[in-house]
Parts: structure tokens; sequence; C-alpha cells
């Protein structure tokens, strides 16, 4: 160990406690769609304190809405800010985006939960709370590595761009509108909770609605009708096979520990109106995945080839063919290779603080990674303390001293990548 990384230890020592206050300030404020300035006001405050330029807007949801990347199902921000702040270097090195997202899911039953979603309880080495995993404990190792840099003094050559955004759990409007804004940078890292193994490859998804037509009868005469349900019942066996269709042919290993890499989803299915009547229309709602290598309009090809197909296997179908619908969340894919130059110093960071070689999977998911590598092409690394199998389950809680040890492999990436020549 050299003399500035155990500088660097010190001082992350030093700063630990401060930053469990931090993020249980952030946890504490519900920060749900519609609610972000809450947390938002916390970090900018924190910013502030370490001397940042900050940059807060509003974004004008006119300004995005004919954006390709923009599917979100709202226009009007108002109140609730995107924040970026620039930590200037001296110039002749890479820049670097360290992009957080503000907005948590909905807490759910409260009833569900030990201690009170928005409490910040610590306990056992855990934080507990609403957003704790997802991501504001990536976001407090953020400012953490920026705060050692700046107490320690470290020149810089490169910039440092720290983003707050809001609405990436509702497709990544904050993120695309950093980007228009003129936001771009040699590189980025993402802390999104991987439990600390890096993601060069993120899984991208889409949203559907599929409208299945049926025949209204008495339910006492259901044989009269045609129930919307059961047909219903065919289209999701036929998604089924077109999941594991589009499943056999991946073969990055990179998914060779991920079950299903790209998952197609049925989360909401709706129909009829009361008991004794078959009803006349199923709704469905769902996810499909979108692998790194795919555009979203090749998987809507398919997805779309594969139902109008279903009269292959009812001929109902062929005179009532299913409706679908594109819309909500849209997230897109990122594809980096696990040699990328980024990859290799992040990775050369992680072994100097942990002793071994970090773990390298591809997202089972997406991240706002995808809008800054489809849109600008900037390399992006998904990296971050805390576990997804909690994220939006009661009792979401994040280890601390995850978050330290991040905030120390990041301290000393930041420190490789933003000093080395463009």
């Amino acid at each position: 160990m050299n003399y500035v990384h155990q500088l660097i230890k010190e001082k992350i020592e030093e700063k630990k406690k401060s930053t469990v206050e931090l993020l249980q300030r952030m946890v504490q404020e519900d920060s749900v769609r519609g609610r972000e300035y809450k947390a938002q006001a916390v970090i900018i405050e924190k910013c502030r304190e370490l001397g940042m330029d900050l940059d807060i807007w509003e974004i004008q949801g006119q300004e995005l809405k004919d954006h390709p990347f923009y599917r979100c199902d709202r226009l009007d921000f108002k109140g609730n800010p995107n924040m970026a702040a620039v930590l200037r270097g001296s110039g002749g090195g890479k820049s670097l985006i360290l992009n957080g997202h503000v907005d948590v899911v909905p807490e759910g039953d409260r009833a569900d939960w030990k201690h009170d979603p928005y409490s910040g309880t610590v306990s056992g080495g855990r934080l507990y709370g609403r957003g704790s995993t997802d991501m504001k404990g990536g976001t407090s190792a953020l400012l953490m590595a920026i705060e050692v840099i700046k107490d320690l003094q470290i020149p810089l050559k490169g910039d440092i761009i720290f983003q707050s955004v809001i609405e990436e759990e509702s497709g990544g409007a904050g993120t695309l509108a950093a980007l228009l804004r003129g936001y771009k940078a040699d590189g980025a890292i993402i802390p999104e909770p991987t439990n600390m193994k890096m993601f060069p490859k993120q899984q991208g998804s889409m949203w559907f609605r599929v409208f299945v037509k049926g025949k209204a009868a008495h339910g006492g005469t259901r044989y009269e009708g045609v129930n919307a349900i059961e047909k219903g019942y065919t289209v999701l066996s036929t998604l089924k096979k077109l999941e594991e269709k589009r499943n056999g042919r991946v073969k990055d290993p990179l998914y060779d520990t991920v079950p299903i890499p790209l998952p197609i989803n049925i989360g909401k299915m709706e129909s009829g109106k009361w008991p004794s009547s078959v009803p006349d229309l199923a709704v469905i709602e769902g996810r499909v995945g979108v692998a790194p290598w795919e555009t979203m309009e090749h998987v809507e090809r398919e997805f779309e080839k594969c139902l109008a197909d279903l009269e292959t296997a009812d001929p109902w179908f062929k005179e009532h063919p299913v409706e679908i619908e594109w819309f909500g969340g849209r997230w897109q894919p990122g594809d980096l290779s696990p040699d990328h130059p980024i990859m290799n110093e992040l990775k050369s960071s992680f072994m100097k603080v942990m002793g071994s070689a970090p773990v390298i999977e591809a997202s089972p998911w997406g991240t706002d990674g995808g809008i800054l590598s489809q849109g600008a092409n900037i390399p992006v690394v998904v990296f971050g303390p805390g576990t997804t199998e909690v994220a939006h389950d009661a009792n979401e809680f994040i280890e601390l001293d995850k978050i330290f040890q991040t905030a120390e492999i990041l301290t000393l990436f930041i420190l490789d990548w933003c000093n080395g020549d463009c």
C-alpha cells in the first residue's frame, strides 16, 4: 500500500460517522416519485459544503417528449429538480460522470417492515429504510469519495461530474435531461446495488400492454361466450415459449450465473367486471428484457410477430388478433467490453482494496447507464454497494462496510482515471 492509499484509508475511517449520518438524512426523506425534492435538498447541501459548482434545474418535459429514449408517462416535473455538481480538474485528464438517482419506489405495506421505512435505523452494521440500497447508499459512497479527495487536496486533471437525478425508476428522464443539457464525459460509474460486482453490460427493458379479446355472455350459459381470461392463458403460454427461445440464444459468459438473462415478466393482468359474466377483454401488462447487443426495435418486432402468430395455436386469434401497446418505462441496454480501459482501472483499484479480483457479470436489470452509452457513447460501468434482492422489498437495508469499501475503491479509481491522459 502506497502513502496516498494509506492517507485515503485514514480519511475514510475519519468520515464514516458523518457518511452514515448523511445517508440517514437521505433515507429519512421520503423521495418517491413526485417528492424527490426532499432528499435532493440534502444532497445539494452536501455538494455546496464540498465547494462544487452546482447546476440545479427543473426538467422541462416538453423538451424531452420527442426524444426516442423518452417514454415517461409524465411531463410535469415542477418542484423536483435535477442536479449536477462539478469538481473541476486542472485540464488534460479524463473526465468522469458519477451518476446516482434520488427517487425510490413506494414502501408498500408498512406492516411488513421491522423498522419504519423512512427511519434510517442503524442496527448490526446495517442501515435500514426505503432507498438505502437502491440507491442512496451508492450515492453516499460517491460523495464520500469526492469528500476524501477534497479533504486531502489531491490534484485532479480531469473533471468529476456528480449527478443526482430524478425519475430513474420510471424510465430515466433525469439522466436523459442531464445528457441533453450537455453533461458528457470520458467515462461513467453508476453505483446501483451490484453487491460490489462489476457490470460492464446492462440488460435493457420495455413495458408492454396486451389486449386480449373475448365474447361476453351470461355465466350460466358461458358456452355462448368466449372467455378472455382463458384466451389470456394462451397468450401467456406463448410468451413463455418466446422467453425460452430468446434465452436459448444467449451465449455471453457474463450471463452464465443468471438463471433467466432476458426475462419476460407478467406484472399485471386485469379482466372481468362481474362474477356471473363471461369477460370479453383481458389486459396483460409486463416487461420484456433487452440484451446488451439488441436494439429495442428488433425486440419489438420479434415480440409482435410472436403474438401475430397466435392464430396458429388458436383460430380465435385470426379474427380477433391481440393488440399490443408499448408504454411507460423503457431502459436502454448497455454493452461495454470487459477489457475496456475503464474496467481495467476499476478492477485494479478493487484489487488494491479487497485483495482479490472482482466478480464481473452482466446486469439482470436496466439502469440509466444505457442512456449514457447509447445516447453519447460514454463507457459505463455499474458498480456499487447493496444487493438487488432487498432493493424493492420490505426491510430494505445496506451493509455500511460495503459503502466504505466502495468509497475507497472509487477514490483510488478516480485518481487514476481523472489523472490519466485523454
